[in-house]
Order: structure tokens, then sequence, then C-alpha cells
């Protein structure tokens, strides 16, 4: 069942159109990522769930409840890029702070709070925030995030700017997050984090989403999984219709036959092998998320239905 529903979601500002047309469907436990270019729509798609920005039109549901509403924002926990901390606090004093702010209990903030950090390996949380490294404080947004025990979290470029270690302490904790049921909606211009952690993905280019679904579904529609099949003979003559390479090179004395898919792989062995030859090598070669990401970029009225 979904948790989070979106249906023709549009914002305007004045004459130019920020985000048209969005649709779709999250479930609950899903990492469901969001990525495009600057200026694709990802964050005001974003703003607009979390309740900041008003749609022009469409409407989202998130949770049960129209974004904006006091009984949606208590079952959402939103981490923008930027996200400003109040610097004279300690860790603990602003996470309490903000506990207070949602009515948490005292006992039950306190061990969120210390349950949290100790997660995250934030260490010096009695430390102002202020002269904390910017790793750290983005540990304290996340934090902030949970305050409220959150059935829905939503991360902006939750790795901005961070080093190797703190970026990968941040995805380990999004999957521990979704593994305990909770439902991520993952933004991040590192597409290796994306292509690693989500479930789903929709693609935003020029305000529109250009491609969707699982990371598989996406690659069967822009170009899909190709298979090189190293031989010492030619096999591509004798291929039955339909299994016919879509390359033929000759290379370091063999021959590579780039197919489509196995049973043009087996095509291929059979007449190598018919001819005398033999099949020395197969190798699949799948399309990353980023060179997938730039060739739907390129059109942006073609999507991938899931």
């Amino acid at each position: 069942m979904a948790i989070l529903e979106v249906d023709d979601l549009r914002k305007e500002y004045g004459g130019f159109t920020a985000v048209e047309g969005s649709s779709f469907e999250i479930e609950r436990g899903e990492v469901f990522g969001v990525v495009g270019p600057n200026g694709a729509g990802k964050t005001t798609t974003l703003k607009m769930l979390a309740g900041l920005i008003e749609p022009t039109a469409g409407t989202a549901v998130v949770a049960g409840h129209t974004p904006g509403e006091p009984a949606m924002q208590r079952r959402l926990g939103f981490l923008p890029e930027e996200s400003p901390l109040y610097e004279e606090m300690t860790a603990v004093d602003y996470l309490e702070f903000f506990a207070d702010l949602y009515d948490v209990p005292t006992d039950a903030a306190r061990e969120r709070i210390h349950d949290s950090l100790d997660r995250l390996d934030l260490e010096h949380r009695d430390r102002r925030i202020g002269n904390m490294s910017k790793g750290m404080q983005r540990k304290v947004a996340i934090a902030r995030a949970l305050v409220n025990d959150p059935d829905v979290l939503i991360f902006d470029e939750p790795a901005s700017g961070l080093d190797p270690l703190t970026t990968n302490y941040i995805i380990e904790f999004t999957r521990e997050l979704s593994d305990e049921g909770k439902t991520v909606v993952f933004s991040a211009h590192n597409l290796f984090h994306v292509e690693s952690i989500c479930d789903r993905i929709v693609i935003m280019n020029d305000g529109r989403i250009v491609a969707r679904g699982t990371l598989e579904e996406i690659r069967d529609a822009h170009g899909g999984t190709e298979y090189h099949v190293y031989a010492t003979a030619d096999g591509s003559e004798g291929v039955e219709d339909g299994h016919s390479p879509l390359e033929v090179t000759r290379e370091n004395g063999q021959v590579r036959h780039v197919v489509g898919d196995m049973a043009a792989v087996d095509a291929i062995r059979e007449t190598v092998e018919a001819d005398g030859g033999r099949v020395t090598d197969i190798q699949t070669k799948t399309p990353s998320l980023e060179e997938i990401f730039l060739e739907v970029a390129r059109e942006p009225t073609a999507e991938a239905e899931a």
C-alpha cells in the first residue's frame, strides 16, 4: 500500500514552470530516488511534499494527510540540502529543543536522540554545534529529522559536500531506516549513491519526469544489458533471425560479438562451434545510472513507464 501518492503535481513561478505534471506512488519501507540536473525540479518537488511550498495544481498525500497539515508534519522528517543549525547550542540541547516542539515526552526524547547519535557515530554531542565539522553538523541535522519518529523521511542531498567516511555512515544509516520500515525519499547528485540504495527511481528534467522504475526497468527501457561474446571464429553468419549480433569486431585475434540477450548468446555459441571455433569469454555490460541519466536528460519528453 502506498504511503505517499502524488497526482499531476505542478508548480509555477510567474511564467516559469518548475514542476509539470509529476505523478508517482511510494510504498511503505521503500527508498525512492529523485534525480536530475540542476533546475530539473527535484528540490521544488520535495518541498511541496514536505508542505513548505504550495503546489499550483495537483495533489499529494503523505501518510494519509495533505502536506502542511499538522498531523502530517508529525509523521514526516525533512532534511533540506542546506540546513542551518543553532550554532550556540550543543547537539543534545538542540535536539531536545526540537523534540519539545513535537511534544515528544522527555524520557522518550532523550532515548531517541542518543540512539540516533550513537547509530550516526557522533561522539562529541555536548560540543557547541558552531564548533563542529560539516559532517558532524549534517549528522545532527539528520537526527533532528528523526526526533519525532516519523514514518516518512525526505532527504535532499544528505551527503552533499561530505567526506567519503561520513557519506558512508549516512548511506548505511538510510539503509537501516528502510529495513526498520521507514519510507525514505532520497535525492542526490552522486548517482552511485542513488544506484546503490534506492529501490525505485524517477529522473526529472525541465520539470518533468522523463524516466521511472527500478534501475533494471530503466535499463531495459534505455539500452538494456549487452553481452560481449568473445570467440575464435565469426559466428554471426548463419544466426537465425532475431539473434543477429548488434556489433561484430575483431580484436587481438578474436571476434567480439555484441548481442542483447542470452538466446542470442546461445545462437552465437552454436554457430561458432559449428564453424570449428570456440567461445573464449562472455562479458555482461550494463549501463550505469549515470550513463542512463545522460541519455534520458537529452530527451525530456521520453518517459519510461514502470
